[in-house]
């Protein structure tokens, strides 16, 4: 059974990123799968899963969910133990080092990266694209932060958009994924939730063609185009 872990929807689910949790149970099912999807309050305790999300949020929700994350203390046991979790905006800031706040308040984070968010010097709002080890990721972005890596390992490289720091976009080191793409991203692009399943369950996927990759194909025809990007 594979267990689908949504921490703290009601802070952090400004954005529709509890869809990532929809997308890959329905993937692994129609392969399948057996799969359960949960939703994990802030008065719970995270349980046993093999994928667990973070998603984006505001300063005070972001902040109440870090704290309890801390509290909880077991999400880095989680991991150490093979698990995946994959953070998307506010939830890739909270994993780091600190994160910084409207205002340029300064809080600590998980400490599961070295990331480190400052306040940038706009806010950044748009389409973003980013080349992943060849695969293109597109989705929308919208942060006032601006992620140091300290040499942690990115996901990949920004083409159209802002990401950590206009560079890179996001972290990948070991079962630790993330980025500052919203969309829900993994419904924007498919190959990326096969890639998260893949993981998960240990082992190559059949191909699913859905509309999903239609979809996919042809947002990134489309954000190429207003980027002029090769």
């Amino acid at each position: 059974m594979l267990r689908i872990a949504v921490i703290y929807p009601e802070l952090l689910g400004t954005y529709g990123d509890g869809g990532n949790g929809l997308v890959l149970r329905e993937r692994a099912l129609r392969r399948g799968f057996e799969a359960t999807l949960v939703s994990v309050s802030i008065e719970e305790s995270l349980p046993d899963a093999e994928i667990y999300l973070l998603g984006g949020g505001e300063d005070g929700p972001q902040r109440r969910a870090t704290d309890a994350l801390r509290t909880d203390g077991t999400l880095a046991q989680r991991l150490d133990d093979g698990a995946t979790l994959f953070a998307v905006c506010a939830g890739l800031q909270i994993i780091g080092q600190s994160f910084a706040v409207e205002g340029g308040d300064t809080y600590p984070g998980l400490g599961l990266t070295a990331l480190e968010t400052v306040r940038g010097a706009s806010r950044r709002v748009g389409e973003l694209l980013v080349d992943v080890d060849g695969n293109d990721l597109v989705g929308f972005e919208n942060h006032g932060g601006h992620t140091i890596s300290h040499g942690a390992n990115p996901l990949g490289v920004v083409r159209r958009g802002y990401g950590n720091d206009g560079e890179v976009d996001g972290i990948h080191e070991g079962g630790l994924l993330g980025t500052y793409a919203h969309g829900p991203v993994l419904a924007m692009n498919p190959w990326l939730a096969d890639r998260l399943l893949a993981r998960a369950l240990g082992r190559e996927l059949e191909p699913l063609a859905t509309v999903a990759d239609r979809l996919h194909t042809e947002r990134v025809r489309v954000v190429r185009q207003m980027s002029r990007v090769p």
